[in-house]
């Protein structure tokens, strides 16, 4: 009884094989990146504070945004997780959609909607203000503006 194995399908075209190429040695890199960021992130979070995941308030958040060296840190950290998440789903609906429409809608609404994601996360970590409004003394005493 012989075995036959059929010929797997040919990628669409070269450029698509070395972009596949390069989405996967992404994931491998990005995921121990990441590994050891969102430990180094948990730990300044959650372990380092006294009172642990209580400490996290808006106060916390707009003394640990003060430094550049955070926004830069929590920044890349975004990028990296959306990037590594959404090429891993991509990855997914390309193996299991079998109408080619189907696979090019969902793709490109996951690319559209981690574009908005990364976008939107990248204007909050680079404007974040805590001091706009004047008043704020008044409801946050915890927090310390120049003004």
């Amino acid at each position: 009884m012989a075995v036959i194995i059929e010929q797997p399908n040919a990628p669409r075209s070269r450029k698509g094989a070395q972009w596949e190429k390069r989405a996967w040695i992404f994931m491998r890199v990005s995921g121990i990146i990441l590994v050891g960021m969102i430990i180094g992130h948990l730990m300044v979070n959650l372990v380092l504070p006294e009172r642990g995941v209580k400490s996290i308030d808006f106060a916390f958040v707009a003394g640990k945004w003060a430094s550049p060296f955070w926004q830069v840190y929590d920044g890349i950290l975004l990028w990296l997780a959306l990037i590594h998440g959404t090429n891993g789903m991509r990855t997914l609906v390309n193996d299991y959609t079998e109408r080619e429409w189907l696979r090019k809608a969902l793709n490109i609404t996951l690319w559209v909607v981690a574009g908005a994601l990364l976008l939107l996360g990248t204007l909050v970590i680079t404007t974040f203000d805590p001091c706009i409004d004047p008043n704020v003394h008044e409801y946050l005493p915890e927090l310390v503006c120049k003004g």
